[in-house]
């Protein structure tokens, strides 16, 4: 790109985004930092030719000038992004002022997070008060909802479909839960009409965003992807009427709001599709899901902890709305301008690929007993990945097609199911319970084109076994000469694992095998040593299953078993897991982030009060036992001190009955004891009173 001159400098904006860490907010500051300056002004489908020389003019009207974005961020991090110049997380508003007045363009975006909706009209009303001392002339932008259209009574109540439009803003009616969005968009446009040289202010009114990723909409992207429900609910009759807008168009009709500065100051974004909920989720449900649907109860939605309250009233609009203003003043390089369901391939791709939901396709070979399937297991649930068996999925196949002809109520036509089902029964009566070559694969190569193989991954445990197999099963269905196709690609394995060991250790691990784990299985000695024969037979030609992989450049890993012991294969699936990276399964999106987030700190907290709890309780026992010693000691002391004291007090009575009272008393119980008189306490009084030394 050319050098920025001054000139080209002086036209550069710098635009601010509130909560650009979130997901609509995110997405305008990707688009708006890719875009030219005044791009929009121009044709949208310039010369290409022209295109390089208008970008290299220092003296063209538009400059090789992107938007420098800066934002306030939700939840601050040390990671920086390559489209945000500075991101601010103080939550000072006269800090938060100085940022604003430093920026040509304000966007608040409130479509997503109602929580915004204060601290936007702060911004506004700061900005007005501030206009004397602009240097620049500034713009304000609020994204706001379609909601607050939600109540708005028809145009023509004789014809209710008659869609409503941008000259009927003045009409609209908000949701119950919108009218703090309403009550802002007003304030917006009037403080706009006072100096709109210096502040022009415009409020674009978003449908419902989706696209990138998904946000309102994930729900239903969500568990069509992950097929852990065999239909997609929809909730109510599904009859209402969505407005949507992708979310790059939606970014789209700001850079024209910021290049064109229009007369209107409210803008409808919504693109030209009048789809129904039910449509949407069906169309979602089919391209990425299982399919099939159901209508549940309107009230459990409530119950999905995922969705906001704001969320779960987008959810249940209910209007038809068109944005010509859009086609007749605007340049806008359309994205999804006919909606999701016509552009719904693309917009799957879109959240596949933002949210890293790549499939992992892993090949699993080796000879029998050598442990593909302990791996095999092991890598499944490390990853979230189908097992794929070819007995298991044979079974599975002929349970689901006596399945599919005993339902009547079946979208697809029933006697194609009956007749497969009939052809692969003759099949196996004819030989001996297996099944040809041809149906083996047709039943396995179905099975990998599966919606859960398809969107998660698999492992395939142990088969193909030879590279004609192989070639079979990957082949193109469109050309069967080629080894590599579209189809193709969706199939076959990114990685082979081929696990390998002498045939004198497999021989001892089958001969250790409990009788019950052998019984009824191919491990019986004659039969596996048949099985191992036959692998070792395949596998020493030129043309081996390895080298199908090997001619498509995909190279195998081959790693050696030694060892019976689960430190060995545990070893063996580190490696794996170092080859194949981190799982590309589903990834949660900022908000179920947080949430996990929030639940490791909740874990973390109970886990450190626990602990602070357990020390609290041991110094509290050390302090218990500490006191009990303690106040032990000072009893021994008292009592010790008593004795001592008691002591002191009798010495003196002690001296003096010893001396004056013991012998003679002690003599008179001797004379008692040797007489035995019949009244002892008479005889001894009479001896005392006799023998008295001072009488």
């Amino acid at each position: 790109m050319a050098a920025m001159t001054e000139e080209t400098l002086q036209k550069s904006k710098r635009v601010f985004i509130n909560n650009i860490d979130t997901y609509s907010s995110k997405y305008i500051a990707k688009f708006l930092n890719s875009c030219l300056v005044g791009a929009s002004l121009v044709d949208t489908d310039p010369d290409p030719e022209n295109e390089e020389d208008t970008l290299h003019d220092g003296h063209s009207e538009i400059k090789e000038t992107t938007f420098q974005i800066v934002g306030s961020v939700s939840n601050p991090t040390e990671e920086k992004c390559g489209y945000i110049e500075e991101a601010y997380s103080s939550g000072v508003r006269e800090d938060l002022l100085h940022h604003l007045m430093k920026c040509d363009v304000i966007i608040y975006n409130i479509s997503q997070h109602p929580d915004q909706i204060e601290e936007a009209q702060w911004a506004v009303l700061a900005l007005h008060g501030e206009i004397g001392t602009f240097s620049e002339p500034k713009m304000f932008i609020l994204v706001s909802s379609i909601m607050t259209w939600a109540m708005t009574t028809p145009a023509d109540k004789d014809d209710p479909e008659i869609p409503f439009t941008e000259g009927h803003y003045r009409r609209r009616k908000p949701h119950p839960n919108f009218q703090d969005h309403i009550s802002l968009e007003k304030l917006v446009v009037k403080l706009g009409k006072t100096k709109s040289s210096q502040f022009s202010t415009f409020v674009v009114a978003s449908g419902l965003q989706y696209g990138m990723g998904e946000h309102i909409f994930h729900l239903f992207f969500k568990m069509s992807w992950l097929g852990e429900v065999p239909k997609v609910p929809i909730f109510g009759d599904g009859s209402n009427i969505v407005p949507t807008i992708h979310i790059s168009d939606l970014a789209g009709i700001i850079q024209n709001v910021i290049d064109h500065k229009p007369g209107s100051h409210y803008i409808v974004a919504v693109d030209d599709s009048k789809n129904t909920m039910e449509n949407i989720i069906k169309e979602v449900s089919f391209t990425l899901g299982p399919g099939t649907t159901q209508k549940v109860s309107k009230e459990d939605i409530f119950l999905q902890q995922d969705l906001t309250q704001t969320e779960i009233d987008s959810l249940f609009v209910n209007l038809r709305v068109e944005a010509p203003y859009l086609k007749e003043n605007f340049h806008i390089q359309w994205v999804s301008e006919a909606g999701i369901i016509e552009n719904i391939e693309q917009i799957t791709e879109e959240y596949r690929q933002n949210r890293e939901l790549l499939p992992t396709r892993i090949c699993i070979l080796g000879p029998p007993a050598v442990g593909k399937s302990t791996v095999a297991q092991m890598i499944c649930k490390h990853y979230q990945l189908h097992h794929i068996k070819l007995k298991e999925t044979i079974t599975e196949t002929l349970h689901n097609l006596e399945s599919s002809v005993q339902v009547e109520d079946l979208e697809d036509d029933p006697s194609e199911a009956q007749e497969f089902l009939d052809t692969l029964k003759e099949n196996m009566n004819l030989n001996g319970g297996r099944l040809d070559g041809q149906y083996v694969f047709r039943i396995m190569r179905d099975k990998l084109k599966t919606k859960p193989c398809m969107n998660q991954g698999f492992v395939l445990d142990g088969f193909p076994k030879t590279y004609e197999q192989a070639k079979e099963l990957f082949k193109s269905d469109d050309d069967h000469e080629a080894l590599e196709s579209k189809c193709e690609e969706k199939i076959i394995p990114e990685f082979v694992f081929s696990l390998n060991a002498t045939d004198v250790f497999l021989k001892n691990r089958v001969l250790n095998l409990p009788e019950s784990l052998v019984e009824g299985t191919s491990y019986s000695p004659d039969q596996f040593l048949q099985r191992l024969a036959r692998f070792r037979e395949r596998n020493v030609e030129d043309g081996t299953l390895l080298n199908y992989f090997e001619d498509l450049e995909i190279h195998p890993e081959l790693f050696e078993i030694t060892s019976n012991d689960d430190n060995e294969y545990l070893m063996v699936t580190e490696k794996i897991y170092r080859k194949v990276g981190k799982p590309k399964n589903y990834s949660p999106n900022p908000g179920e982030g947080e949430e996990a987030e929030r639940r490791q700190a909740e874990e973390l907290l109970k886990k450190q009060q626990a602990q602070m709890s357990e020390l609290q309780e041991k110094e509290e026992a050390q302090s218990r036992a500490q006191c009990w010693d303690e106040w032990n000691q000072r009893l021994e002391e008292v009592k010790r001190q008593e004795h001592e004291l008691l002591e002191s007090q009798t010495a003196p009575m002690r001296d003096y009955l010893m001396r004056a009272v013991v012998p003679t008393l002690t003599q008179g119980l001797i004379e008692c004891y040797r007489t035995l008189p019949d009244d002892p306490i008479d005889f001894l009084a009479e001896y005392l009173l006799k023998n008295n030394p001072e009488a």
